[in-house]
C-alpha cells in the first residue's frame, strides 16, 4: 500500500503517521494481518512507501490500542484476540451507547431521522452486495450517526479508542456466523424507539444489540483457537501493558 493507495482510502490529507495507523488498524481488524504475525518496521515502510518514522509512530499508537506488542530483540507482533479485552470493550460501549441513544430519543428531529433512515437503507442494500468489511463500515457509520443525533460526537471518538479488540471478533462473526439481516433488524428497533421518542426502549434495543457478541465469542474462540490468547498469553499481555 503506497501513498496512492492511501489517497484512495480518502485519508490523504491526514498526517502520514495517522494514515499508516488507520490502514494498519484496518488490516489487523479485517485479519489481513493475522493475530500472532510479526511485523517489521522496514517492511511496513517499504509497503507504504514512507520512511520508518511514521511507521514507528503508528506502531506506538496500535500498541496503546492493544493491537500490537513490541517484543525486545524480535520486533513487533500483532496481538492475539483477548476475550477479556473484548468483554471490557463491549461493557464500555454499552455504558456509552445506551446513554447516547437515550439522548438521541429525546433530541431527535426530522433531519436526524432522515439520516438514520438513509443509513438503514444503505445497510439493507449492502446485506448481500457488499463485503464484510464494507458492511461493517456501514455499521460504524450508523453508530456514529447515533452519537451525532445525541449531540455527543466525542462519545463516538471515545468508543473508537476502546473497541479494536471487539472489532476483530465482529469481523469474524459477520464473515462466518451472524446474518447481516439480524444486525439491520436490531438497528431498525433502535431507530423506531428514537422515532417514538422512547428513551427506555432505545436503551433496551441498544443493550440487546451489543450483547450479541457475548453469544458468539465463546464459539468463535473455540473455532479459531490460533487467533485467540490462551490464559498464559493473556497473563503475559497484562504484565507487559
Amino acid at each position: 500500500m503506497n501513498e496512492r493507495t492511501l489517497t484512495k482510502l480518502g485519508i490523504s490529507r491526514e498526517p502520514m503517521a495517522r494514515q499508516v495507523t488507520r490502514a494498519l488498524r484496518r488490516a489487523i481488524v479485517t485479519m489481513q494481518l493475522s493475530p500472532g504475525e510479526m511485523l517489521s518496521e522496514q517492511d511496513l515502510a517499504d509497503r507504504f512507501g514512507v520512511s520508518r518514522s511514521p511507521v514507528r509512530e503508528a506502531l506506538i499508537k496500535l500498541s496503546e490500542a492493544g493491537l500490537v506488542r513490541v517484543l525486545p530483540q524480535r520486533g513487533t507482533q500483532v496481538v492475539k484476540i483477548s476475550r477479556a479485552g473484548v468483554e471490557d470493550a463491549r461493557f464500555i460501549r454499552e455504558a456509552v451507547e445506551t446513554a447516547v441513544v437515550r439522548e438521541a430519543a429525546l433530541k431527535a428531529n426530522s433531519e436526524i431521522l432522515a439520516e438514520l433512515n438513509a443509513s438503514l437503507a444503505r445497510q439493507r442494500r449492502a446485506q448481500r452486495a457488499k463485503t464484510t468489511e464494507e458492511f461493517l463500515e456501514l455499521d460504524e457509520e450508523f453508530h456514529r450517526l447515533l452519537a451525532e443525533a445525541a449531540g455527543r460526537p466525542a462519545a463516538w471518538q471515545m468508543i473508537e479508542d476502546v473497541k479494536p479488540q471487539m472489532d476483530r471478533v465482529r469481523f469474524l462473526d459477520m464473515a462466518q456466523a451472524t446474518p447481516r439481516h439480524i444486525v439491520v433488524a436490531q438497528h431498525v428497533l433502535i431507530v423506531d424507539a428514537i422515532k417514538a421518542g422512547d428513551p427506555v426502549a432505545a436503551e433496551q434495543a441498544m443493550r440487546q444489540h451489543l450483547s450479541e457478541i457475548l453469544r458468539s465469542l465463546p464459539e468463535l474462540a473455540s473455532q479459531h483457537p490460533d487467533l485467540f490468547e490462551t490464559e498464559p498469553e493473556a497473563s503475559a499481555t497484562a504484565l507487559s501493558a
